[in-house]
């Protein structure tokens, strides 16, 4: 976080003495400013007004955690200088009583509390991939006149008993930024923007991103898409993302069919400057008609573009679950002292297997990529345990003994997803899916009726077959690790080894490559045993990577050398700049993509193949 002064500017001191000549909320509505063109030394001030209160004191809470990320970000603590006033601007006595509440005392005079906010994203700097403090998708970022994303709940808390009131947003911003959401804006003039929650869960599911440029909108179907792309260095543009996402959106709702009835949708690319103080957390945060991206601007534009493709595609797949079925621990989501769902194999494990399902179901990757894909989460998930109980790490998910394995939600719970899937086809000759599952429990449930946790193996049993009892019991609630194998087969599909294209820079997860801290040099690992591309070049263990095609390379922008080398063309020109020992040479050739060796899946027995066909394009 950037340093500050104890004292307020001239401008601040100006708005905060204005803003106390304000009198209690006159409608049952919880009122917001949030000022984006006076900013206090890198922080907006925001004020809350409530209706009138009616007890001797209140609360006031910021998220301690929320939905989606599953892990205790603490939000109040990017919050400073939090005063509570009453209508003719006097103090009122507050306590503080963790990172995330303060309590207001004489809260029946209470006109309005006001605080200034931080952003996250300074927070990332000098930290490792991917490891903020805030995943970067759940973060904020405050720069001057230039962008500013708000996700909501780290700028506007609640009160105590008042989280089910409706919430106006109103935004005073420069007139050179435009805002980009799913929500209305309801006054859409050049200097303010006015944006209106039925609650707090509400005001929260929709994130802001403002940017120079203005965002662009086209129509998929009868559905409205929003597309804000802020590039810190101009090199992208909407334009550059147009095509893939309405190409992936055309796709997901002919997949979708009639369980989609979304009218507008809004994606938030945020490009990280790698080379600068910026987010460092790679990813998105799904809402229920919107999603915030953090990827980085280095990335060749096909890596990006597929990667938005993958990341996006899941996130919009979230409108199905848990916007359309949930429980009510996701309903009622108590963002400081949550009780955790025991479904997180369906909520996240469902969603991320359609957003590879949908694509071999819509022709855009192969049938052996997408079993290529499934084949890779089956070795992912192997590195947690594999006898843990789906539901209970879910519930616990916040626990110490859990919180580690929630990734194993993307790996294993999309597995759980496929083999349910698979069974469903199995049990049905093929006629139904885990789709039509799906589509059945949003016509039961929707978005405003959530389920009871303990019920939902019973309505999936009702509404598909007896076999499906015991596969649940089996290998969600119980301790049974998952046949794979036992289920591809059903399929026609039997286990083989496959070549997978790799980095010529990383073997798997391993690299070949370090770095030496005291002069950031690159450093290929001494003693390791190389890939063809490196022994065909010339390059041996101990050499320092100087530059690449004229290109000099560093721990700085080390990012870049390795998402560069992923647009790298089999025999495409090369050259190498190192220095072995204390003599620096220039080494020259083409690129040769080393393959890994993996166990992966293929189909085999024609027999099953119209079972297969139902299950990959039914």
């Amino acid at each position: 976080m950037k340093k500050y002064f104890a004292s307020f500017c001239l401008t601040s001191l100006l708005l905060f003495s204005v803003s106390f000549t304000y009198s209690q909320s006159k409608t049952n509505e919880i009122q917001v400013t949030m000022d984006l063109v006076n900013i206090n030394n890198d922080r907006v001030a925001v004020s809350v007004t409530p209706p009138k209160i009616k007890t001797e004191e209140t609360t006031f809470f910021m998220p301690k955690i929320i939905p989606g990320t599953y892990s205790e970000d603490n939000y109040g603590r990017y919050l400073d200088n939090f005063k509570a006033f009453d209508a003719k601007g006097k103090e009122l006595p507050v306590a503080k009583m963790d990172e995330n509440s303060w309590v207001i005392k004489n809260a029946k005079k209470l006109a309005k509390v006001t605080y200034l906010v931080n952003d996250t994203f300074d927070t990332e700097t000098g930290t490792e991939f991917g490891q903020g403090d805030i995943f970067s998708p759940a973060g904020t970022n405050i720069e001057e006149g230039v962008n500013f994303v708000i996700n909501n709940h780290a700028f506007v808390g609640y009160f105590k008993d008042l989280k089910e009131l409706p919430y106006r947003l109103n935004i005073t911003k420069p007139e050179n930024l435009y805002g980009a959401t799913a929500m209305d804006n309801l006054d859409k003039s050049t200097t303010k923007d006015v944006f209106v929650a039925s609650r707090y869960a509400e005001l929260v599911d929709n994130p802001i991103l403002y940017t120079k440029s203005q965002f662009k909108t086209f129509m998929v179907d009868d559905m409205e898409i929003i597309l804000s792309v802020y590039s810190p260095n101009n090199r992208y543009s909407e334009a550059d993302f147009k095509e893939a996402m309405e190409t992936m959106m055309k796709a997901q709702k002919r997949f979708l069919g009639p369980i989609d009835n979304t009218k507008r949708y809004a994606i938030l690319l945020y490009l990280a400057d790698f080379e600068k103080e910026d987010a460092r957390g790679f990813g998105a945060l799904e809402h229920n008609t919107s999603t915030v991206v953090v990827m980085p601007e280095a990335m060749p534009i096909e890596e990006l573009s597929k990667s938005m493709v993958d990341v996006v595609s899941h996130e919009f797949f979230h409108i199905v679950t848990p916007l359309s079925v949930h429980s009510k621990e996701i309903h009622y989501f108590d963002f400081n002292t949550p009780k955790m769902s025991q479904h997180l194999w369906m909520y996240e494990g469902i969603t991320e297997y359609f957003a590879n399902l949908f694509q071999v179901n819509q022709d855009l990757i192969s049938d052996t990529e997408f079993f290529e894909r499934m084949a890779a989460k089956v070795q992912n998930a192997k590195r947690f345990d594999e006898k843990m109980p789906f539901t209970k790490m879910s519930s616990e998910i916040l626990s110490k003994q859990y919180k580690d394995s929630y990734l194993n939600v993307y790996e294993k719970g999309a597995l759980i997803a496929m083999c349910l899937d698979i069974q469903i086809r199995e049990s049905s000759k093929g006629k139904r899916g885990i789709l039509d599952l799906m589509q059945k429990l949003s016509k039961e449930y929707g978005s405003t009726k959530p389920f009871e946790d303990a019920e939902l193996f019973d309505k999936i049993v009702a509404l598909t077959y007896p076999e499906v009892r015991t596969f649940l019991d089996t290998y969600v609630a119980g301790p049974a690790p998952l046949p794979y194998q036992n289920y591809f087969e059903k399929m026609g599909v039997t286990q083989t080894k496959i070549q997978v294209p790799g980095n010529v820079f990383l073997k798997g997860q391993s690299p070949y490559i370090t770095v030496n801290p005291s002069t950031k040099e690159i450093i290929i690992i001494p003693g390791i045993e190389l890939n063809t591309f490196m022994k065909d070049l010339g390059l041996q263990g101990g050499d320092i990577i100087l530059a690449i095609d004229d290109v000099n390379y560093d721990l700085d922008n080390i990012y870049d050398m390795i998402t560069k080398s992923m647009s790298w063309k089999e025999n495409d020109p090369v050259q190498f700049k190192i220095k072995r020992g204390d003599k620096e040479s220039v080494l020259k050739g083409v690129v040769k993509i080393p393959y890994d060796e993996m166990d992966g899946f293929q189909a085999t027995d024609a027999s099953k193949k119209e079972l297969m066909e139902a299950w990959l394009r039914g």
